[in-house]
């Protein structure tokens, strides 16, 4: 089978080409919209780098008291380190060490990681396309 037309979407990602400059730019604009609107980050203030230093991420930051377990356990943080690294992999390199710092604190995330996790979600939120 042949078809031989332009591919304008593949992966949720949406293909531009202008074959007279030779240039091709893939961007998942719609993608990073449906992750920011899951983790209600659609409205959020957008920042402009991926992870800063005030972030000091570390294992001993874990929930410490029931209370602070059951709180983590009904955050999506998984999931949404999850969207970054497709993200990450698929468009935008520059979320590299973003995603694999918090991605570190899979088995155990405190707050704090959340955070940090929210923070690179607002990245994102500034630069979508």
């Amino acid at each position: 089978m042949n078809d031989f037309r332009k591919a304008k979407k593949i992966l949720d990602m949406e293909i531009t080409q202008d074959r007279n400059l030779g240039r091709h730019w893939l961007s998942q604009e719609n993608y990073v919209l449906k992750v920011l609107e899951r983790f209600n980050m659609a409205e959020a203030r957008s920042v402009t780098s991926p992870l800063t230093g005030h972030f000091k991420l570390s294992s001993k930051q874990y929930p410490k008291s029931p209370v602070e377990e059951e709180e983590m356990s009904r955050v999506p943080y998984a999931s949404a380190v999850g969207s970054l690294m497709y993200v990450m992999i698929c468009t935008r390199p520059d979320l590299a060490y973003a995603v694999s710092t918090v991605s570190r604190f899979m088995s155990n995330p405190g707050k704090q990681h959340w955070e940090a996790v929210k923070w690179v979600l607002r990245y994102c939120e500034g630069l979508r396309d």
